[in-house]
């Protein structure tokens, strides 16, 4: 059995269907709330339990003989969250009982990071994995610092002699965009929400640029499928891999907001017609121009699948998804 926290979540739910759609028996740890989205994304998987958040240690604890593994991608996602006292219960509390869990029952992790940890970018987006390289970044937001917080608590704890899980890997997710993020409301990717405006607007809105380095949606990003998220999870999962550690994973390429949308509206064959708006007061010094994947050091541990272009997934995310009744995969 594999437990996938924030399983029915947007990552976590992917997850989950690639497991199960290989066979695997999964449970997943999650809270659905009173929305009509969340249980729709994990509506066609085969369940062996659907556990409360504040159950899980007691869950993988009564079942530890039977799980193979664990993919940890539950968390306050939400970027804009200023609860940190929720961001610390929810997000460093959990990773860090589960990490110890799995060091004591040689039981694999798979955690999910994220890009937010490198801040603004001025030392890079490098997945380097020692403390000189980790002590100089900046997260802008307490959701990226509570990413960061876990990835020096790993590299201390492996480093000083601590238990750690027989193989790990915590996975540095870039810009992820694809199926079940309905849920996530203003936090949905770029894609989706451009896909909503034009199809119900005519037009796209993006935000102006406040860098004299940028023009007005040419802030670029690393746009990343998230079947590619998906298949580095499933990879990191294996039970034979040799080595553990942190690793970006995007599509290695940056590319603008002007070219998500113009895709988008060759996709629904329709002329691009686009608004730029004000960068809102409360991203201001927390908004990043430029993210790009360094994808190195995961080539080199093992994972040699191509990424999806952003032509390719966005074809995919529109034909199949967006444009359908039935936007869960």
């Amino acid at each position: 059995m594999h437990v996938i926290t924030g399983g029915a979540g947007f990552i976590g739910s992917n997850v989950a269907a690639a497991l199960d759609d290989a066979g695997k028996a999964i449970a997943i740890v999650d809270a659905l709330g009173a929305n009509d989205f969340k249980w729709r994304n994990i509506a066609k998987r085969r369940l062996v339990d659907l556990v409360k958040p504040e159950d899980c240690i007691s869950f993988v604890e009564a079942n530890k003989s039977t799980i193979e593994g664990i993919a940890h991608m539950g968390a306050i996602s939400t970027t804009t969250e200023s609860d940190v006292d929720a961001i610390v219960a929810n997000n460093i509390r959990p990773s860090v009982d589960l990490w110890r869990f799995c060091a004591t029952q040689g039981i694999p992790l798979v955690y999910a990071s994220s890009a937010a940890t490198y801040g603004d970018g001025a030392f890079g987006f490098d997945d380097r994995f020692d403390e000189q390289y980790l002590g100089s970044l900046r997260p802008l937001n307490a959701y990226a610092w509570s990413k960061h917080v876990f990835d020096r608590f790993a590299l201390r704890s492996t480093q000083g002699g601590e238990p750690a899980p027989p193989h790990w890997a915590g996975l540095k997710f870039f810009n992820v965009y694809g199926p079940n993020e309905c849920h996530k409301g203003n936090q949905r990717s770029v894609a989706a929400k451009l896909h909503e405006q034009i199809r119900a607007q005519g037009k796209a809105r993006l935000f102006k640029s406040d860098n004299s380095n940028y023009a007005d949606g040419a802030q670029l990003r690393d746009f990343v499928w998230v079947g590619d998220c998906v298949d580095a999870t499933l990879w990191a999962l294996d039970p034979k891999l040799s080595q553990s550690g942190v690793y970006n994973v995007g599509s290695g390429v940056a590319r603008s907001f002007c070219d998500t949308a113009e895709i988008i509206f060759g996709e629904l064959g329709l002329a691009p017609q686009i608004e730029y708006i004000d960068l809102p007061e409360n991203l201001a010094g927390k908004y990043q121009y430029y993210t790009c994947a360094s994808l190195e050091r995961l080539r080199a541990a093992g994972f040699a699948k191509q990424t999806t272009s952003l032509e390719e997934g966005l074809r995919r995310y529109v034909r199949n998804y967006l444009e359908q009744p039935d936007r869960h995969r």
